[in-house]
C-alpha cells in the first residue's frame, strides 16, 4: 500500500497562493486542492482563512467573474451559469450577485443571435423540427423557457 506524501503547511500555503493568484477560484476548488496536498482538516481551514484575510479568495468576486466569463465566452444562459455555480457550492447570495452583472440587453442580444444562427442553419428542415431543434439548443445553453418561446415566435413569424 502506498501512502500519499504530505507537504508542509508553509509550502502548501505558497503553492495555493500561486493557484489562487493565477485565476479566480471558489472555496470548494481550493479546499479540494489543499486536501490533494495531503493536509488535514484543521490545516486546510487555517490556510483557507488566511487566503480569505489576504484577499486571495473571495467568493463574490469569483461568482461575478465566472458568470461574466461563461456568458461572454461560451454564451451560456442564466440557468446554466446558476447550475454550475451551485455545483461549486457557491452561496445563493453570491450567485445572484454574479448573475446581476450580466447586462439584460446583452443577454437578449445574445439569445437572439444564437437563436437566429441555429434557425438559419436548419433551413432545409420542416417547420416543427426546426422549432424543436432550436428550442433544445437554447435550453441546453441554459436560457429560460419563456424567453426562448418569445424568440421562437418572432423567428417563425419572420419566415
Amino acid at each position: 500500500m502506498q501512502f500519499k506524501k504530505t507537504i508542509p503547511e508553509d509550502e502548501a500555503l505558497k503553492k495555493i497562493r500561486h493557484y489562487c493568484g493565477y485565476q479566480e477560484r471558489c472555496h470548494s476548488e481550493v479546499k479540494d486542492k489543499l486536501y490533494s496536498f495531503g493536509l488535514y482538516k484543521k490545516q486546510v481551514e487555517t490556510i483557507l482563512s488566511s487566503l480569505i484575510e489576504d484577499n486571495f479568495l473571495n467568493e463574490e468576486r469569483f461568482a461575478i467573474q465566472y458568470a461574466g466569463g461563461k456568458f461572454r465566452m461560451k454564451h451560456w444562459g442564466r440557468k446554466k451559469i446558476e447550475y454550475e455555480l451551485r455545483q461549486k457550492n457557491v452561496s445563493s447570495f453570491c450567485i445572484k450577485l454574479g448573475l446581476k452583472e450580466i447586462p439584460p440587453q446583452d443577454y437578449a442580444d445574445c439569445l437572439n443571435r444564437l437563436a437566429t444562427t441555429k434557425w438559419t442553419s436548419l433551413e432545409g428542415e420542416q417547420h416543427f423540427s426546426r422549432l424543436a431543434k432550436t428550442q433544445a439548443y437554447l435550453m441546453q445553453k441554459g436560457y429560460e423557457s419563456a424567453l426562448i418561446q418569445k424568440e421562437l415566435q418572432s423567428l417563425s413569424g419572420k419566415k
